[in-house]
């Protein structure tokens, strides 16, 4: 595996490889590798000549200051990990490189119908338009290729999708499913932020979703958020942020009486660490 930490660099690397007829499979993340960026890391080298992952933890995404400086950075383990699962490249930018116009620089404006403006958008403010300004940088730096994201960020793959499509840019996005611990707890870079207790009452976020869409089929919206608030509450550590069944395309709230195309997605706060997490209903 190589590491390349400029832009330019990459990009040329890259198309050189392309002028040979190979295509290239990339993997943004943030490092904190777990099983589920390997899967991705795997789907794409099952897929494509030549990998990339990207390690960047992205500033203008975080909202939250005490979220940023916290986040788990574990960069020695995260190279062994990628070598092991043969990356061919791993592209680790400084924030200087991503913005040497600094951070503050302004996106172009795009539409997202509405996509960002529900759930993560409405609890943290300006989230999304960071998501979209580092992903474009990265998706720029690469040039052509296939783009893999986990399931797990469910309604930062439905953006994504949008402004690739918006901005016509030439990629193909490949979802992946969420991968989980033995006991259903949504792999997380965050997930080695709690405390040993914490970790232990964890999986009530995801055992409740798997309740909401066992019953989804003889409840309302309604009768079904009520019931996840009860279940997510009888946990003492656990806080509900939001909990929502929304359209899957447009991730609008659905109504009682709408069954089709419906996605539980759910945001929680165990002590200091926020946990989201989703499953399709049908």
């Amino acid at each position: 595996m190589e590491t390349i930490t400029k832009r330019n660099l990459l990009l040329n690397i890259l198309n050189r490889f392309r002028s040979e007829g190979k295509v290239v499979g990339f993997v943004p993340t943030m490092g904190a590798l777990h099983a589920g960026h390997i899967a991705l890391v795997e789907k794409a080298k099952s897929e494509n000549d030549i990998v990339v992952v990207s390690i960047f933890v992205n500033p203008t995404q975080f909202n939250n200051k005490n979220d940023l400086l916290h986040y788990p950075r574990t960069l020695e383990r995260d190279e062994e990990l990628l070598n092991n699962a043969t990356c061919d490249f791993l592209f680790l930018p400084d924030v200087s490189e991503m913005y040497p116009n600094g951070v503050e620089e302004i996106m172009s404006p795009i539409n997202l119908e509405g996509l960002d403006a529900v759930m993560e958008g409405a609890h943290r403010p300006g989230h999304f338009a960071g998501v979209i300004q580092i992903v474009k940088k990265l998706f720029d730096a690469v040039g052509t290729s296939k783009a893999y994201f986990g399931e797990k960020d469910f309604q930062q793959l439905a953006v994504i999708r949008k402004m690739v499509k918006e901005w016509k840019l030439p990629i193909e996005i490949v979802a992946c499913p969420i991968v989980r611990e033995a006991d259903g707890l949504a792999m997380s870079s965050r997930n080695t932020r709690l405390k040993p207790e914490e970790r232990k009452v964890a999986s009530t976020i995801s055992q409740t979703l798997f309740k909401a869409k066992e019953l989804w089929k003889d409840h309302s919206v309604d009768e079904l958020k009520k019931i996840v608030a009860e279940l997510i509450s009888s946990e003492k550590q656990l806080r509900l942020e939001y909990f929502e069944i929304s359209d899957i395309q447009t991730l609008q709230a659905m109504k009682n009486g709408e069954k089709k195309n419906a996605v539980a997605c759910i945001a929680v706060q165990l002590g200091e660490v926020r946990l989201i997490d989703n499953v399709v209903l049908g």
